[in-house]
């Protein structure tokens, strides 16, 4: 029989004795090299394009930041943590939550990347929030008291959310979702222009939206994307009977109402594609469908590395536990089983493929998760945020991810060690400081890279 919530949230409390909640302050500085961390990975990633994804990564100490997941996992594991682990973001910073629209066209706010999902210790998620928070806040000069309070919110939140959350039943927990709707009643008149303005924009953007954005229709009538060189760019990296088998591949992996409705569809054209910082170099390819009347269906397969959870965090293989392991272990699987399990609401479209790297040179194995390209997605720009908007912000990411770490009765032990005193979250606070400061020191290293030749930078794409 499965321990009750309060047995679990016994065992949190125990670990206080272990690991004192003004611990968690601690932060080692670590004789490290972050950027033999970054060539590491570089060594897998399509040569042409690490020069700009560290082009990007050198817009700002947050755009660092949000490329360094790597970097951050390997320093957490090098730090005292409770050990409890349940399914984690990975990369769970600021930037990494938005708008998508439901199976049934709602529109959701929620985590919304999952390429490190896994198994960890359930506070790594949580400093790779924090720190995104001081980091970001001071990207947009927001003064140190501003920083230091906006990450004590979003920390607070957190825990109060948990706490709430350990109380309902598991069913209550699971059916738990942000839609816009509901949040609108409770910002205030700047947060709620901010919201619609994110709002209106995630509605436009639909298949049909991007058909006229980057498809042509050719004089023999035949549709294509167009090339937008290095962004976007046609690639001889599967002839059409392997993308048939690996469409079929993909298929197999979808829940039997969306099987059904992909084989009235026809691949038209394909492409590979630049996406955002941290996964600028990996494989990424958007597809266009065509529908029996000639709509459009995006889809987009993008390549699932190993888990930096796994690669520089040391912990396990990433499939929760009670998720059946078929497919191999595919980490295109890791990617679809944490998103299913962290998200409220998913996209019907998720699956996953074991392919190829897709060079006519080098066809080792390599994984890919399948989703939508775009459908009613969007975000929020924290960049010129008033520091109330940005502390507003931050705050209902730490609520949802407190949402995503209750699914599982780790979720109870985690609300046990933290508790109802502040004491948690001045420590973190005071962690997040000490990690932002590292990573500004960082983000200088990796500029020294780049003058000195160690590094390729590409800017301005």
């Amino acid at each position: 029989m499965s321990p009750s919530i309060a047995e679990l949230t016994g065992q949190g409390k125990k670990l206080r004795g272990s690991l004192p909640r003004a611990a968690q302050a601690d932060f080692a500085a670590l004789d490290r090299d972050p950027v033999s961390i970054l060539q590491d990975q570089n060594r897998s990633r399509l040569p042409e394009l690490v020069p700009v994804r560290i082009g990007r990564m050198l817009q700002s100490p947050f755009a660092y930041y949000r490329g360094t997941a790597s970097v951050m996992a390997a320093d957490l594991a090098q730090n005292q943590h409770t050990g409890v682990l349940l399914p984690s973001c990975g990369d769970a910073h600021i930037s990494n939550f938005g708008l998508f629209a439901s199976a049934e066209r709602q529109l959701i706010f929620d985590l919304n990347d999952f390429d490190e999902a896994g198994l960890a210790p359930w506070e790594w998620d949580l400093k790779r929030l924090a720190a995104s928070v001081m980091v970001g806040a001071r990207d947009n000069s927001m003064s140190e008291q501003q920083a230091t309070s906006a990450t004590r919110s979003a920390v607070a939140g957190y825990r109060q959310t948990l706490l709430r959350l350990m109380a309902l039943t598991a069913l209550e927990r699971y059916y738990f979702q942000v839609n816009t709707d509901g949040v609108q009643d409770q910002l205030n008149s700047d947060e709620q222009k901010l919201l619609r303005k994110a709002s209106q924009k995630a509605r436009g953007r639909t298949s049909e939206q991007v058909l006229g954005k980057i498809v042509a229709r050719h004089e023999d009538g035949v549709s294509r994307i167009v090339d937008q060189p290095p962004i976007m760019r046609h690639v001889p990296h599967a002839e059409p009977h392997e993308f048939a088998r690996l469409f079929q591949e993909y298929s197999s992996t979808v829940r039997s109402d969306i099987a059904v409705l992909l084989q009235q569809f026809t691949l038209v054209d394909y492409v590979l594609r630049v996406v955002g910082v941290g996964s600028v170099g990996t494989r990424c390819y958007v597809m266009l469908l065509e529908g029996p009347a000639g709509e459009p269906l995006f889809l987009q397969a993008k390549e699932a590395p190993p888990s930096v959870l796994q690669v520089y965090g040391g912990m396990p293989n990433g499939l929760p536990p009670g998720v059946d392991p078929h497919r191999g272990g595919s980490e295109g699987h890791r990617v679809v089983a944490n998103q299913k399990i962290l998200q409220a609401s998913s996209d019907p479209f998720l699956g996953w493929i074991q392919g190829f790297a897709g060079d006519d040179d080098d066809r080792r194995r390599v994984d890919y998760y399948w989703r939508q390209f775009r459908d009613m997605k969007g975000s929020v720009e924290t960049n010129g945020l008033s520091a109330a908007n940005f502390t507003s912000y931050v705050e209902w990411c730490a609520r949802l991810l407190a949402r995503a770490h209750s699914q599982t009765g780790a979720g109870a032990v985690a609300a046990g060690y933290l508790g109802r005193s502040e004491r948690f979250d001045e420590a973190i606070v005071a962690w997040s400081a000490s990690y932002a400061d590292q990573c500004e020191k960082d983000y200088a290293a990796l500029q020294s890279a780049v003058k000195t030749g160690r590094m390729p930078a590409e800017f301005g794409v």
